[in-house]
């Protein structure tokens, strides 16, 4: 019985110990052993006369000992740049999270260092977002996600589900051109049916078709008309197939007026914008694969403002109308004939 109890009263302070901070022994400066338990995840006020030890119970106690123990998580290499920081004078502090603390000055003169790289959060952050992240076409805002073909066809079969579809290959996606060599291979190709922006036309009439070539078209080319059965699953796979191949890895299944596209690739169906496989140098402002290509991952972009230049364009060059050559006299080039 008696043994119970104490499983019990363990059992309790460990929930308790989850949201709570126990502090016991505080001897920091002019603390004398000092007993405390603070709520977690509450905003908690010290209060007191000045030099009654708010500040040394906070800071050099508390807080230094979470940070203390962040800085123990790292690898050596961070924590040559970090300092070491000693344990503050107290018996034992239990419930305390890492805490982390940046100083104003710059540890690092690297114009790539950040909060982010220098504690390595940065780190543990491109191995997230390269694990679960899941990449949006940044124009439309759709998600982009990777499919079988084994996939496509089930997801193909379950739209159907005993009707009729149509396996579409959007081959043109809003680009400008003629494309009438496109239409004529796909006649040639076995192909008789497309739409030209959102027109339904023949193919063999390829030669009647006139594109205006400086206008953006959508085209797509009518693979198969099938009906979802047993029977047909062979010619649907093989459909799916054709239109993944001509169309670089993107298929529309039509089912009535619901059309749904699938991409074999990382690609938005609409703006053919692929991405790679994500992985952790993507996200990394310190790789040539993940920097920004305007400002190479520095953050800033210099860049001429022309109002500056030329403040007044009312002014000929003489009278002193680029700024830059005439900041030391009203006539620059006058001065230095």
């Amino acid at each position: 019985m008696k043994l119970r109890e104490e499983e019990g009263m363990l059992v309790k302070f460990i929930y308790m110990m989850k949201d709570r901070i126990f502090v016991k022994g505080a001897r920091e400066h002019n603390l004398k052993n000092v007993d405390l338990e603070i709520p977690r995840n509450k905003l908690t006020v010290f209060t007191g006369l000045s030099g009654s030890g708010k500040s040394t119970l906070a800071f050099d106690t508390i807080f230094a000992e979470g940070q203390r123990r962040y800085l123990e998580s790292l690898s050596s290499y961070a924590r040559q740049f970090l300092g070491q920081m000693d344990k503050p004078d107290v018996d034992y502090i239990e419930g305390l999270s890492p805490a982390i603390s940046i100083d104003q000055k710059s540890v690092s003169r690297n114009p790539r260092s950040t909060v982010g790289t220098i504690t390595e959060i940065h780190d543990y952050l491109r191995l997230l977002y390269a694990k679960i992240g899941i990449p949006h076409c940044p124009e439309c805002g759709r998600e982009i996600a990777k499919m079988s073909i084994d996939e496509i066809v089930d997801r193909a079969i379950e739209i159907g589900a005993g009707k009729e579809i149509e396996i579409i290959a959007p081959v043109v996606r809003s680009r400008k051109g003629e494309y009438s060599t496109l239409l004529e291979n796909m006649f040639k190709s076995g192909y008789s049916i497309a739409r030209v922006n959102g027109k339904t036309i023949k193919l063999s009439t390829w030669k009647e078709i006139k594109l205006a070539r400086y206008k953006k078209h959508i085209i797509d080319i009518i693979i198969d008309k099938i009906k979802i059965n047993d029977e047909n699953l062979s010619r649907i796979f093989e459909g799916i197939e054709r239109a993944l191949k001509i169309a670089a890895g993107i298929v529309t299944i039509k089912n009535g007026k619901k059309e749904n596209s699938f991409n074999q690739n990382l690609a938005c169906p609409e703006h053919e914008i692929e991405f790679p496989e994500l992985e952790p140098r993507l996200f990394s402002f310190n790789s040539p694969f993940g920097a920004c290509e305007a400002c190479e991952g520095l953050g800033t972009k210099k860049e001429l403002d022309e109002k500056l230049i030329i403040p007044d364009d009312n002014k000929t060059i003489g009278e002193g109308g680029i700024l830059p050559w005439s900041y030391k006299s009203n006539n620059y080039l006058g001065s230095h004939r």
